[in-house]
């Protein structure tokens, strides 16, 4: 949130002159981005002398449980001569980058992004700026970057080149983290700055035809690191002057917050996105953990997860490039390519709700059953219902949108065979097909001749026709809520601490007629008989006298006993007839009482 305001509040003006309408619903980019919001889904290649290693090192694996098997010459501190002995386990003979571009476009990716040169110093081109390089290695010479750049241009996809400017292992007055012990002199490193970062960047951005994007690798903020803003600024100088239709990453070091010239935020190594941006971003992630190939490594995702995980991105504004960790003989692990093909599959019949799509106005946790996705047509707008949970009434329930659709359609159906509906106000009820279409994720597409009004603020209708009330889709804020965060493994769940009377209001849109059953979760470890919990609906109440919720064991057999959180009857009110009401929530505490409110249940 605070990223976000602080953003969009620094660089108003810079974004009005940028700013293009998207044929998406994604409105702030500047003109260089376009064809990357509408890209979405990229690969990463992480691949170099350490592919020749596969996380072990003289039968010793990596010194770091994290598996990250690129790091494995500073982790297990190997020598250089004993580093460029791996390159003898390759086999040139056999590596041809345009396969891992063909498996990039038949996995339905736009976008490639290769190592050029990771923090082992390494090229992957022939550089004249240093002889440390895979041209000085091979015979006959290979450039593995030109061979990739040939392979894009051929099938169409846009080429871009990761480098690590911060971290060098090979130079001698390069970044790496033993310099914590020796450290270095600001005019040193600029040594190594002015020898081969910029020239090596200029090599990157003149020999190689057009290049998409620059994907920097610096995981903090300069202000942290020996690097300076001179420098990042002259490198990005550099890629305007040379390329300027080149993204630029925010792990150069330039935040988008300091610098809007910045194109892209890049989040973390496998953290996908929680919020809308109305700016380009996106998540770097893995099939498995490790980005170099590590033959230890299982901790391989599935397809719908990694699916999950691209349309959520999707979904609040983002991108999400998946990486690949080819062999020294230049083969995809088959778990990896087995995944990126199947995900292929799935985009060649639902691309249309990915490719140039982005978020809606609806909050992203709206509904329990998926992920939404936006896109503006030529008649209207149409937006993609992406079913993660597969409701077993066969039922879909839209809640928040007030403009009722032209028609609804399953987006694998070839046909556009309308499916059956119903429209109450605020809610769309979509009658599904009995059985699943789809074994990842079915799309429902649902057209609507102008962008679809919504009603801010509105509980939505859970798969099995209840409604959940809790402190992320409260109607009215409270201030100053003290709300805590799930602790011990999930054990003890999210709730809000409550020491003096609190008032909840949320909004709800009841479609028929009748009685609902209401339950609240809390934890309660008081010995008093006057804290209370009074609930108000359409001018009805009712008052239930909070009681202790003792202890229980989170874990077994572990002294895990933490705070028993139970759901406590209510009872039951009258809803006179369809319509919208104010659920009131008020819990009022004894002098010194706590109370730790979880979730109010209707049904």
């Amino acid at each position: 949130m605070q990223t976000i305001f602080s953003f969009r509040s620094a660089t108003l003006i810079a974004l009005l002159l940028l700013t293009s309408i998207s044929a998406n619903c994604q409105d702030h980019y500047n003109e260089r981005a376009k064809w990357f919001i509408d890209a979405r889904f990229g690969m990463f290649i992480h691949w170099g002398i350490y592919s020749g290693a596969e996380g072990i090192w003289k039968a010793e694996k990596l010194r770091n449980d994290n598996n990250y098997a690129e790091w494995i010459q500073y982790r297990n501190r190997i020598d250089k001569p004993e580093y460029l002995k791996l390159l003898d386990s390759f086999s040139w003979e056999n590596i041809d980058p345009e396969k891992w571009v063909i498996l990039a476009k038949e996995s339905g990716m736009k976008y490639v992004v290769i190592t050029a040169k990771h923090h082992d110093g390494f090229a992957l081109w022939n550089s004249k700026a240093s002889n440390y390089n895979v041209a000085e290695y091979t015979n006959p010479k290979r450039d593995i970057l030109k061979e990739l750049a040939v392979a894009c241009k051929k099938h169409g996809l846009k080429l871009g080149f990761y480098y690590s400017h911060w971290l060098d292992w090979e130079h001698p007055y390069g970044w790496d983290h033993t310099k914590e012990v020796t450290g270095i002199s600001s005019e040193n490193y600029d040594r190594y700055w002015q020898e081969k970062v910029i020239p090596q960047m200029r090599e990157l951005l003149t020999n190689y035809g057009p290049i998409s994007m620059i994907w920097f690798d610096m995981w903090i903020d300069h202000s942290q690191t020996v690097v300076t803003k001179a420098q990042l600024l002259q490198l990005k100088k550099l890629i305007r002057e040379l390329q300027p239709n080149c993204l630029v990453n925010s792990r150069l070091g330039l935040s988008v917050e300091e610098d809007s010239d910045v194109d892209i935020q890049e989040l973390g190594d496998n953290q996908l996105g929680s919020q809308k941006k109305d700016f380009p971003w996106q998540s770097p992630a893995t099939v498995a953990h490790s980005w170099g190939f590590n033959t230890l490594d299982s901790e391989y995702k599935s397809t719908t997860t990694l699916l999950h995980s691209l349309i959520n991105n999707v979904s609040l504004n983002g991108n999400f490039i998946l990486n690949i960790g080819p062999k020294a003989n230049g083969n995809v692990p088959f778990e990896i390519s087995q995944r990126m093909l199947e995900m292929g599959k799935w985009l060649k019949v639902n691309g249309e709700s990915i490719y140039g799509c982005s978020a809606f106005d609806l909050p992203k946790d709206q509904h329990d059953w998926g992920k939404i996705t936006c896109r503006k047509t030529q008649t209207g707008t149409n937006l993609y219902l992406h079913i993660f949970n597969y409701p077993l009434n066969n039922k879909l329930n839209l809640s928040g949108i007030i403009t009722k659709p032209k028609r609804i359609y399953l987006l694998a159906d070839k046909k556009k065979t309308p499916l059956s509906f119903t429209f109450d106000t605020v809610l769309t009820t979509i009658n599904l097909p009995s059985t699943q279409p789809d074994p990842y994720v079915t799309v429902v597409v649902i057209e609507y001749s102008q962008k679809p009004e919504i009603f801010r603020g509105l509980v939505a209708k859970t798969r099995d026709g209840g409604y959940s009330f809790t402190s992320s889709n409260l109607f009215t804020p409270v201030k100053d809520l003290k709300i805590e965060a799930e602790q011990r493994e999930g054990t003890i769940p999210s709730y809000v601490m409550i020491k003096e009377n609190t008032e909840f209001n949320w909004k709800v849109y009841v479609d028929k007629p009748g009685q609902k059953t209401f339950d609240v979760s809390y934890s309660y470890q008081g010995i008093t008989d006057k804290s209370h919990i009074v609930l108000k609906v359409a001018n009805q109440i009712v008052i239930h006298k909070v009681s202790p919720t003792g202890k229980t064991v989170g874990e077994p057999l572990s002294n895990w006993v933490i705070d028993n959180f139970k759901s406590n009857r209510m009872g039951s009110l009258n809803f006179p007839a369809a319509g919208y009401y104010d659920i009131e929530l008020q819990i009022v505490t004894e002098q010194n009482d706590e109370v730790k409110f979880q979730w109010l249940w209707m049904k």
